[in-house]
């Protein structure tokens, strides 16, 4: 049963060269952010299970610690995820992050990018999504696995200038 969520997961997920879907958020001090006016630089949106846990302070720390060269690349990150604005604002104060975290705590932009969740947890899987500077998906990482992401999307990122 657990294969075939994974393969839904998959199928769900937008397709590299397809228009990446708009959306307007809070972040977690409480400023919207919408993904169109982010046009003219990649964007990073990488959707995470749950604030403080150590996967996700992991992947968090990698975005963060890498965030000059994501900055020397015009580069937006966005982290995603089901959490309020207010745990997401205790999340990158502790951690010290550098980049937006966005509230979605209706996931309606997991459910846009087809981001699957853990139904009894409510926790959404860890993806990432590249998106060119034209609003076009890029590459898309399912599955993620925290350590190291972040130089791989940085590599990513690299290619596509």
């Amino acid at each position: 049963m657990i294969a075939s969520l994974v393969a839904l997961t998959l199928v769900a997920l937008p397709a590299v060269g397809t228009p990446a879907p708009d959306f307007t958020a809070k972040d977690q001090a409480g400023h919207p952010v919408t993904l169109s006016k982010l046009r003219g630089h990649p964007v990073v949106l990488y959707f995470y299970p749950k604030d403080q846990t150590p996967g996700c302070t992991v992947e968090a720390r990698g975005f963060r610690d890498s965030q000059e060269a994501y900055d020397k690349l015009g580069t937006t990150v966005l982290g995603v995820s089901t959490q309020d604005a207010r745990s997401h604002a205790a999340f990158a104060e502790a951690e010290k992050l550098g980049f937006s975290l966005l509230d979605d705590h209706d996931r309606k932009i997991a459910t846009a990018y087809g981001v699957g969740s853990i139904p009894v947890l409510g926790l959404d899987d860890r993806v990432t999504i590249l998106i060119d500077k034209n609003g076009v998906v890029a590459q898309v990482w399912p599955n993620v696995s925290p350590k190291g992401h972040a130089a791989e999307v940085l590599a990513a990122i690299s290619a596509l200038k």
